[in-house]
Parts: C-alpha cells; structure tokens; sequence
C-alpha cells in the first residue's frame, strides 16, 4: 500500500469510527474501532497524511513520537491512595494521568475539538519498560489507568526492522486488535506531492530521470546508505534557501541530507548541470519570445536527461508566476471584501478614496494574469517548435496539471493548448505508449 491510498483508508476509518446514530450515539462501539498500525520505511510521510486528514476531516490532532518518551510520562508517576477494603485502611499505588491522555483532554479544552485522532509515532522502536505500555495502549486504548477518550481515534506507525535495529515484534495478541495497514515508497505518489509543495525543480528533474533514486537503503563496506522523501525535501528547503542568500552549495552540503555517496555526487553534478542549462538557456528570455536560433540546434542534439531539464527549468520559472498571480488574487479579493464591508461605515470620500485605490489594484491584478498568461503560450511556442508533440511536451502538460497555483491559474485563464494537450495526452493509449517511451 502506498501513503496516498492509507491516508484514504485511514480517512474512511475516521468517518466509519465518528459517525453517529439518530440518538447521537456512536455507530461503532469505541471496543470494535481497532487502532491503526501503519508500518512502513521512515521519511515517506506518515506525519503528514495525518495532518492532512485532521484537517480534511475537521477534527483534532495529538502528535506524540514515542521514543522521546520514558515510561513515567507515558503512564504517568505512581502516588499513594488510601483505600478501605473490609473496614480496613490500605495503602495503594495509582498513577497520575499520562501526559500523553493528558495532551487530548488540553486539546479538546483549548480548541473545543472534541473528537479527534491520537497519533503515536516510531511505536515499535520504544525502550523494554516502556513496551508493555505500548502493548496495554493498543490492546485496551489505555495509558496507565486512563483512556483514551471517547471519540478519539487511535493511530500508531513504526518501522519494520531491516530500517531500525531498536524495533520490537508485536505479539498475536496484540496484532489480533489492530489493522495493520504496509506503506511502501513510491516515487509517482511523492512526486505530486512534491509539486505542490514545490520542492525545488533540480530534484523532481533528477528523480523523473532517476526514480529508484527517491527511495534507497543498503548496507556496504562504508556502513548504512539511505535516501528518504524527507532527505529529498529537507534538502531542496536548504537549496530554496541557499540560493536566495547566493550561498555556496557543495558536495558537502548534499551529503548532509543524502546519505548514499553515489546517489549524492550524482545529484549534485545534476544540480550543477541543472543550474548551467539555465543559463546556457536563457530560461527567462525564452519566456519572453526571445529565444536565439542556436537554441533549437542545441535542443536536437541534446540527451534527454538535458532536455527534460529544459523543460523543468520552464516550469520553475512559470511557478514563480503562478504563485505571484495566486497572491494577487488573493490579496485582491480580500480588499474586495473589506471594501464591500466598510460601506456604509466609511466617510463618503474616503470610502470614495479607497475605492479608487481598490481599481488601481484590479488593474494591477490584470496586468499580472496577462504577462503570466503570455508567458505560458510563449512557452507552449518554444515546446513545440523544439520537440513537436514529444515527450518533452507530455513531461510540461502532466506537471503543469499537478500544480495547485498551475491549475489555479489555468481554470481562471483558460489556455487553449493546454485543454488540448492535456485532453490528447492524458487520456487513453497516447499517455501510455509516452509514458513508456519516457521511462526507457
């Protein structure tokens, strides 16, 4: 199962286990809404799903790794109680509540949600005295001597143990109470995320050149190699940032965030490669229709690998767009609506002001759709005078269909070839028989 099709099982489990009956009542008993257990290699987004589905579903989140927890703070510290058993004084151990069921009563104190989803991370790789609460947790929806709250969905995620050598076995006993939910990586599900999150062009170029790259652990004379989705995108935070800066980016950098030479120093020649084409291509004149001759010469004789930078390279430039006329927009509509709001309240002429200013601000807005607006028929130019209908175009259309401020844009200013490439190429035989052609 890949992260996108468990955070929709997990999703379906969040409406079933919260849905309610004409009295108000539970549909399914808190006994028979088993705790989910994801298990699946590191860094590929199990966090994020969740956030994710709280906020989709409208409902609380408590986040705990588990392994930055001692058994006191799981089950809370002993205290002594007096009872009367048979007319006769005892003193007895109880526990103060975990911290852990205490951070669900403070959410739902201090944000009134009062259902929700409690997520207990690295579950498996927790220390030997803390396990059997682990296992009490999963088997009874308890910490210590206090529950889990009614209408709190309980979901757990740790790593099978080739990825962690501190990693536990569950018992029968305790497998029989759960659903056990095996994430695996996958490149193509990350990879839409990746662009919507825009995780920096130089990496989604390599890695549609090179998808068994996303994801890569072995062991070898040098010790533990790995590559995650979290390595990926920390990294292309790290390169936004040094690139605003104008830091310099070194091997040494890469091999911070990848953790397998050969994957590492084959990136970072990429990257290097990645930043030169963008110049030796004039990426922002060619967006302005001014694209010198050789261009094209060069583009016939390119490899693929340069040739897709190329096109990567365009649709950075254009996201850097998309984004500005997203934020135009939206800084426009809310002027709108504190405009529509202060009539009436306002002084004639100064509302008579602002409002002048607020035209001022469509136009500007105008403006900006127009120029972004050429930008991407300037760019549909240059494709198919380069490439025709080749992959090259395909690799444009399917990310540019992946973009959230892309696909903002295009439904507010339709583009003509852009229904029609999308339409033609990803739909049916044509996409498939490009799709292959690309992966070879």
């Amino acid at each position: 199962m890949d992260i996108k099709q468990a955070k929709q099982e997990i999703k379906n489990s969040v409406l079933a286990y919260l849905s309610k009956d004409e009295r108000g009542e539970y549909k399914l008993p808190m006994i028979h809404q088993r705790p989910i257990l994801m298990m699946g290699p590191p860094g590929i987004g199990k966090t994020q799903i969740m956030e994710q589905i709280a906020e989709e579903c409208e409902i609380g989140l408590v986040s705990y790794t588990i392994t930055h927890h001692t058994r006191q703070s799981a089950v809370g510290l002993p205290m002594i109680k007096e009872e009367i058993f048979d007319g006769q004084k005892f003193t007895v151990t109880e526990y103060t509540m975990s911290e852990i069921i205490a951070s669900v009563y403070n959410c739902m104190r201090d944000k009134g949600q009062r259902e929700g989803i409690l997520f207990i991370d690295e579950i498996n790789c927790v220390s030997e005295t803390l396990m059997p609460a682990m296992l009490q947790f999963l088997q009874c929806k308890t910490f210590g001597n206090q529950a889990v709250p009614q209408g709190w969905i309980i979901v757990a995620a740790g790593n099978p143990p080739e990825y962690n050598k501190s990693v536990r076995d569950f018992d029968i006993v305790t497998l029989d109470r759960v659903r056990y939910l095996k994430l695996e990586a996958n490149y193509e599900i990350w990879r839409n995320y990746a662009i919507k999150k825009h995780v920096h062009g130089s990496i989604i170029s390599y890695l549609e050149l090179h998808p068994n790259h996303f994801y890569h652990i072995e062991r070898n004379i040098d010790g533990l190699q790995f590559v995650t989705a979290r390595g990926w995108e920390d990294l292309s935070i790290l390169l936004q940032s040094y690139e605003t800066l104008k830091l310099p980016i070194t091997q040494d950098v890469i091999n911070e965030y990848i953790r397998c030479q050969e994957i590492a120093e084959e990136y970072f020649a990429y990257w290097e490669l990645y930043k030169k084409y963008e110049d030796d291509y004039c990426i922002p004149d060619v967006l302005m229709g001014e694209v010198p001759p050789e261009i094209y010469g060069r583009l016939i004789q390119a490899e693929l690998d340069e040739r897709i930078s190329v096109v990567n390279l365009l649709l950075d430039q254009l996201e850097q767009e998309f984004s500005i006329s997203r934020k135009e927009k939206v800084h426009t509509d809310q002027w709108y609506e504190q405009l529509k709001a202060s009539q009436g309240t306002m002084k004639e002429e100064d509302f008579e002001r602002e409002k002048a200013e607020f035209v001022k601000q469509t136009k500007r807005l105008q403006s900006v759709v127009a120029a972004t607006g050429e930008k991407v028929e300037r760019a549909f130019d240059f494709l198919e005078a380069a490439f025709g209908k080749g992959q090259e175009l395909l690799v444009f259309v399917t990310r540019l269909t992946m973009g959230e401020d892309s696909v903002l844009f295009l439904a507010s200013r339709p583009c003509e070839r852009y229904l029609r490439y999308s339409e033609e190429f990803l739909t049916g035989k044509a996409k498939g028989m490009l799709l292959k052609e690309l992966n070879e």
